[in-house]
């Protein structure tokens, strides 16, 4: 970690330039799940042509190693200069509901740059975000000590229940990125048409919104230039919900479908997302 602290102190100018030489290594030479990439660009967007996706391709591998640099400088990324590179639109969105004391849950998707998100967000509020624990103590600390460094407050996964009704007391926003393929045996899934195919959602989310009963937002995030975001909050629902829902994993699945396809380049099509069928 003292190392990455130190790394993650070099200008931006300066990581740039790694994160091409990242692009040259990974996507020309070594070709870094470039064979899944290209099946799931061209089953998301048959109506493409070949060139569009070859275009869509290059971008997504440029934007990867971007996503790599910035979220090491995380670590040590001065507030000032995070509010200036991650800006949110429509707050309004959000604190109206917490000048109501009524806290929310705030969904994203693995849209460049997400690690940002979560930081940048608990400089605006209070924020609690769900998190997979990793089998890497070192990728685990990493991970955390970006996230956290501006107060957000990290929830293991299989204890977002417990811990999000034990904290019912705190104004806050509860974070989730779910859009990756639910894979473990013991999770639920919601299954949709998303991006032309069949997909399954974690229904968990869904679940949470039931029992905790708070309003819904997403969080769109576009890339406005290199190291330049923009996040727009959009409210999705709202309460009540009915015991067994899976509204708000419906909306949810469909906002993530607009803002990729706004911005195809800008998702994380290296995850192996459609590994399982139905």
């Amino acid at each position: 970690m003292f190392l990455l602290r130190l790394l993650s102190r070099i200008p931006f100018p300066v990581l740039y330039l790694l994160s091409d030489f990242m692009y040259f290594i990974g996507y020309r030479l070594v070709g870094y799940r470039r064979k899944l990439v290209k099946k799931n660009l061209r089953n998301s967007f048959p109506e493409k042509s070949d060139e569009e996706l070859k275009r869509i391709e290059k971008q997504f591998y440029k934007n990867l190693c971007d996503y790599v640099v910035e979220t090491l400088k995380l670590l040590t990324i001065s507030e000032t200069e995070l509010r200036k590179r991650m800006q949110f639109t429509n707050l309004a969105a959000v604190q109206t509901f917490f000048n109501q004391g009524k806290s929310i849950i705030m969904l994203a998707s693995h849209q460049f740059n997400w690690e940002w998100l979560v930081a940048a967000g608990s400089l605006n509020h209070p924020v609690d975000f769900v998190y997979q624990e990793q089998s890497s103590k070192l990728f685990n600390n990493f991970s955390l000590a970006g996230r956290t460094r501006f107060g957000a407050h990290p929830i293991k996964r299989h204890l977002v229940a417990r811990e999000s009704i034990s904290r019912k007391h705190v104004l806050r926003g509860v974070a989730i990125v779910a859009d990756q393929f639910p894979g473990k045996g013991r999770d639920k899934k919601y299954w949709t048409t998303f991006l032309h195919q069949e997909t399954a959602f974690h229904q968990a989310i869904g679940q949470l919104a039931v029992l905790l009963q708070y309003p819904v937002v997403y969080c769109a995030i576009q890339k406005k230039k290199r190291g330049y975001y923009e996040a727009e909050y959009v409210l999705i629902d709202e309460p009540p919900y009915e015991k067994g829902s899976n509204r708000v994993v419906d909306y949810y699945a469909k906002a993530t479908g607009k803002v990729i396809e706004k911005n195809p380049a800008g998702w994380l099509w290296s995850h192996n997302r459609w590994k399982k069928r139905d």
